[in-house]
C-alpha cells in the first residue's frame, strides 16, 4: 500500500513538473517575441538580424534552446535557424507545438511585424532530466524513510493490539474478578475495549449461572444424600438386633442400593462439575503422570491377584500433564475398575502409558461391539459382565470422559485383537 501510494505522489509530482517547465516555455516565447518586436520597432529589419543572430549564437545554460525564422509575406526564411514556416497563422499571433527537426519539438508563436514580415520565435522546453533525477533521489529516499515509518508504526500498532488481546485473553483465562472489571469498565473507549466489556459482562453472567447451578446442585444432592445416610444408618442398627436371614438378606440389599444410588449422585455432580470446567486451567499444577499411574497399578495389584488376574504396567518415566492430580487419578481407577469387571476369569489387564501423554488399559473380557462404543461412555449405560450379570451404576465411563474432556483429553474405545481396549490421548 505504501508502494501505491509513493508511485502516485511520483507521477503527480512528474505532471507537475512536465506542466511548468511548459508553462516557462510558453513565457519565454512570448517574452522573447515581445522584445524582437520592439527591437524591430526601434531598429529596423537589419537591427532585428543582427540581434536573432546574436541570439542564435548563444548557448542557454538550462537547455532550453531559442529557434527563430523571419519571413516575408510568402513565408521565404530571411533570418533565423528554421528551414521553414510552420503551420501558424502569423495574422492572429498563434502559438502551438512545432517539430525541430526529426527528433525535437518547441514551442512557437508566430505574429506579423509589418505587412510584408513576419517572425516565429520558439524555444524547446528546458532539460528537465536533472530535476527528474533529483527529485527521483528525494522520493526514493524519502520512500524508504516512509516505508520504514510506517512499517514501524503497524508493527508498534500491531504490538499493541497483540498485548492488549493478550491482557483480554489472559482475564478469561485467569477468571479474576478484578481483571475482569478492568476490562468491563475500559479507559479507552474504541472497538477492542468494547468487544472486551461485553464479553467480561458475557463470562460474569455465565458464571453467575455456573454458581447458582452449583449450589442448587450441592443443596439437592445434600438434601437427598442426608436421609439417604440416615436410612442407612437405620438399617445397619437393625443387622446389629441379628434379624432373620430372609430379613437380613433384603436389609443387605436395600442397603446396596442406597450406597449405589449415593454414588450414583456424586458421579453425576462430579461429570456436571467436569464438563463446566472445561478449558479453564484454574487450579491446575503439573502431574507426574507416569508416577500416579505407577502407584495405581501398584495399590491395585494385590486385588488383582485375589480376584484372579495378571495385572501388567509398562510405564516410560517422567510423562508430565498439567491437571488435576486427584481428577487424573481417578480416570484410571476407573478404567481399572471397568476392566476388573469385564474382565475373564484368570485374564490378564495390561496398563500402557508412552509420551504424549498416550494412557492404554486393555482387557481379555468379551469386548464390545462396535455398535456400543460409544454408548459405553453414556451415563447409566451398562453392559452384560462375564457373570451375565448388571453389575454398576453406569457412571464410571461417563465420568472418566468428562474428566478427560477437561484436561484437554480424549477417551475413546478403539478395536483390540481380544477384550476391551480403553485409549487415553491428547484431544
Amino acid at each position: 500500500m505504501s508502494s501505491v501510494l509513493l508511485l502516485g505522489l511520483w507521477w503527480i509530482t512528474d505532471q507537475t513538473i512536465c506542466e511548468t517547465f511548459a508553462a516557462s516555455a510558453r513565457e519565454s516565447v512570448d517574452v522573447d517575441l515581445a522584445g524582437l518586436a520592439d527591437i524591430h520597432a526601434s531598429g529596423g529589419r537589419e537591427e532585428l538580424e543582427r540581434r536573432i543572430a546574436d541570439r542564435l549564437a548563444m548557448i542557454p545554460t538550462d537547455g532550453g534552446r531559442p529557434h527563430y525564422l523571419l519571413a516575408d509575406e510568402a513565408g521565404r526564411k530571411l533570418a533565423g535557424d528554421l528551414a521553414r514556416w510552420p503551420d501558424l497563422d502569423p495574422a492572429i499571433s498563434e502559438s502551438g507545438t512545432i517539430a525541430i527537426g526529426s527528433n525535437s519539438t518547441a514551442f512557437g508563436r508566430a505574429t506579423l511585424l509589418d505587412e510584408d514580415l513576419r517572425l516565429l520565435v520558439a524555444h524547446e522546453p528546458p532539460d528537465r532530466s536533472e530535476i527528474l533525477r533529483r527529485v527521483g533521489w528525494v522520493f526514493l529516499l524519502g520512500g524508504v524513510v516512509f516505508v520504514a515509518c510506517t512499517a514501524v508504526f503497524a508493527q508498534s500498532a500491531s504490538a499493541r493490539v497483540r498485548a492488549r488481546v493478550g491482557r483480554v485473553n489472559e482475564a478469561f483465562r485467569q477468571g479474576d474478578e478484578a481483571a475482569l472489571d478492568r476490562l468491563a469498565a475500559p479507559r479507552r473507549p474504541d472497538e477492542i475495549d468494547r468487544i472486551a466489556s461485553q464479553a467480561a459482562e458475557a463470562v460474569r453472567h455465565a458464571r453467575n449461572l455456573m454458581q447458582a447451578y452449583r449450589e442448587t446442585s450441592e443443596q439437592i444432592a445434600h438434601e437427598i444424600r442426608t436421609p439417604l445416610m440416615h436410612l442407612d444408618s437405620r438399617i445397619v442398627k437393625a443387622l446389629a438386633k441379628q434379624p432373620d436371614a430372609t430379613a437380613s438378606a433384603h436389609l443387605v440389599e436395600a442397603r446396596s442400593d442406597i450406597r449405589r444410588l449415593v454414588a450414583s449422585l456424586e458421579a453425576l455432580l462430579d461429570i456436571a462439575s467436569s464438563k463446566a470446567q472445561v478449558g479453564d486451567t484454574r487450579g491446575m499444577v503439573t502431574v507426574d503422570f507416569s508416577a500416579l499411574v505407577e502407584q495405581i497399578c501398584e495399590l491395585y495389584q494385590d486385588s488383582a491377584e485375589e480376584a484372579g488376574y495378571a495385572l501388567r504396567w509398562n510405564v516410560t518415566p517422567g510423562v508430565a500433564i498439567a491437571g488435576d492430580e486427584a481428577q487424573l487419578g481417578r480416570i484410571v481407577t476407573n478404567l481399572l475398575d471397568n476392566a476388573f469387571k469385564y474382565n475373564r476369569p484368570g485374564g490378564v489387564i495390561e496398563v500402557t502409558i508412552q509420551p504424549g501423554p498416550r494412557l492404554v488399559v486393555t482387557d481379555e473380557g468379551p469386548g464390545v461391539p462396535p455398535d456400543e462404543r460409544e454408548k459405553v461412555f453414556e451415563r447409566f449405560y451398562r453392559r452384560r459382565a462375564a457373570s451375565s450379570e448388571v453389575q454398576g451404576s453406569g457412571m464410571g465411563l461417563a465420568l472418566a470422559r468428562a474428566i478427560a474432556e477437561r484436561h484437554g483429553l480424549s477417551l475413546v474405545l478403539e478395536d483390540s485383537a481380544s477384550g476391551a481396549q480403553f485409549v487415553l490421548a491428547r484431544a
